[in-house]
């Protein structure tokens, strides 16, 4: 037999009974709460209205205007549309910035036209160039017009030796030269020798006489600028065969040319032929290419003369009644 629990049965809940009207009654309010809240303004289960959306976004715009975030479209400068500034606009433009209104014809017409190249046989006044002023210092030499040129004595003592360097295998051989002291004096004299070492480059050596209308000859030596003249003339210039020239071997030379001579040139039957300079100014035809044929002359500044053919006489000056024009 089965001793009863001491635990106490929980005895039987009863239902509560609601009366109808009273459910009614809650659910009716309900209804009208919720259609209450569905029609606010500024309210409802699905947030904000659209007015309140709009008012946001103006805030939010506002917000944006005072405190942009950086993106790399607000970064970059918008272009300006401001008129220029009074000292931009007075800027000169640089030249090659102007525009030319002119046609292109007229502006090809303005442009120089280009220069046309040295050739190897184009005349060259070596170290002496006219309009250049050279510095050195003068001495002074008993001489009687004779000397490394091989022009032979002369009357005319105005003349003077030029250093090695400028006397370039007798080029400056004939060249007339100013020549100005400190002192304010001037004069001119004709390059007929050469001074060797230890004549510096610049250096003349001068005859006495004409050193003496520069300054007292117990001087000695004085500092000097020089510049090469085209000096106004009434000689002409000679042709002179050398001692031993033939129709086989000829060496021949200029006198009394107003310009340094740039070359001499004989003429062969295949054109005319540039022959060589010695350093005592013959110009050889070792094979006698030209000798007694016409020749032509061609002075540094570029003038050419030609005088026709002579017979060839050994040391024996031949006028030809021409000259270099005056520059």
């Amino acid at each position: 037999m089965t001793s009863p629990s001491h635990r106490r049965a929980r005895p039987a809940r009863r239902p509560v009974r609601v009366p109808l009207l009273t459910v009614v009654a809650v659910a009716a309010v309900a209804l009208v709460v919720s259609l209450v809240i569905a029609l606010r303004p500024d309210g409802g289960p699905g947030g904000p209205s659209e007015a309140g959306k709009d008012r946001a976004a103006s805030v939010a715009g506002a917000r944006t205007d005072t405190q942009p975030t950086p993106t790399a479209e607000s970064a970059s400068p918008s272009p300006s549309t401001a008129s220029p500034s009074p000292k931009a606009s007075t800027k000169a433009p640089t030249k090659s910035a102007k525009p030319s209104s002119a046609p292109a014809s007229a502006r090809a017409a303005a442009k120089p036209a280009p220069r046309k190249p040295v050739t190897a046989a184009a005349p060259s006044s070596g170290r002496i160039r006219p309009g250049a002023t050279y510095q050195g210092v003068a001495t002074a030499y008993d001489s009687n017009g004779d000397g490394a040129c091989s022009y032979g004595p002369t009357s005319d003592v105005m003349n003077a030796a030029m250093n090695t360097t400028d006397y370039e295998t007798s080029r400056a051989c004939g060249a007339y030269v100013l020549v100005r002291a400190s002192s304010g004096k001037s004069i001119t004299v004709r390059i007929t020798n050469e001074c060797p070492a230890p004549c510096q480059p610049g250096q003349l050596d001068l005859s006495q006489q004409a050193f003496a209308k520069l300054a007292p000859l117990s001087t000695g030596r004085i500092a000097i600028t020089w510049s090469l003249l085209s000096p106004e003339t009434s000689d002409t210039i000679s042709i002179r065969y050398k001692t031993g020239s033939s129709q086989y071997w000829c060496g021949i030379q200029a006198i009394g040319h107003r310009n340094p001579l740039a070359s001499l040139e004989v003429r062969t039957g295949g054109g005319w032929k540039a022959l060589p300079r010695t350093g005592y100014n013959y110009f050889l035809s070792e094979q006698g290419t030209g000798c007694g044929s016409a020749i032509r002359l061609t002075d540094i500044y570029g003038e050419q003369l030609t005088v026709g053919a002579l017979p060839v006489r050994a040391n024996v000056v031949q006028p030809t009644g021409i000259q270099f024009a005056r520059h």
